[in-house]
C-alpha cells in the first residue's frame, strides 16, 4: 500500500506541528476567501496565523484600508470557522507572479557607437578584453 508524504509528515512531531500550522492556515484561506467581499478575496490572501492574530498580505495600499476597515467582521467571521482571533494584522504585500518575465528589448549600437568600440578593441592587445569587444560587434545590433 502506497503512503503518501503526508502519512511521514505527520508521525514526526516537528513536521506534525507544521503540518497542523498548515491545515489551520489552508482552512482559514479557505473561510477568509468564503467571507471576504468579491473584490478583495482576489486581492488579498491570508499569509499567517499566530498568537490569535491572523495576517493577510493585501496587494495594494488600498485593499490593506479597506480590509482594516472591516477587520472587526472579519474576524468574528474567522472565528466561527473554528481558530480563535483576536486580531487581524494586514501587511501591503503584492503578489509575486512566478515566471514572469519581462521580454528584454535590444538595444542597437550606433554606427559612432560601433566604431569607438572597433577602434579601441583594434588598439588592444589580444587577450580576453580584446575578444569580448570583438563578440560584442559580432552580436550588437546596428542603428540603420
Amino acid at each position: 500500500m502506497h503512503k503518501g508524504p503526508e502519512h511521514y509528515l505527520d508521525k514526526d512531531a516537528a513536521a506534525g506541528r507544521v503540518m497542523a500550522h498548515a491545515r489551520l492556515l489552508l482552512k482559514l484561506t479557505r473561510r477568509f476567501e468564503a467571507v471576504a467581499p468579491a473584490g478583495l478575496r482576489h486581492a488579498a490572501h491570508v499569509a499567517n496565523y499566530k498568537s490569535g492574530r491572523i495576517i493577510i498580505h493585501a496587494d495594494n495600499g488600498a485593499v490593506a484600508a479597506k480590509i482594516r476597515q472591516m477587520s472587526q467582521r472579519l474576524s468574528d467571521e474567522l472565528s466561527k470557522g473554528g481558530a480563535e482571533c483576536i486580531g487581524i494584522e494586514v501587511k501591503v504585500q503584492p503578489r509575486q507572479i512566478p515566471y514572469q518575465s519581462t521580454s528584454s528589448t535590444q538595444k542597437p549600437l550606433s554606427d559612432k557607437a560601433c566604431g569607438a568600440l572597433q577602434s579601441t578593441a583594434d588598439n588592444l592587445p589580444k587577450g580576453p578584453l580584446r575578444d569580448a569587444l570583438d563578440n560584442l560587434l559580432k552580436r550588437a545590433a546596428r542603428v540603420e
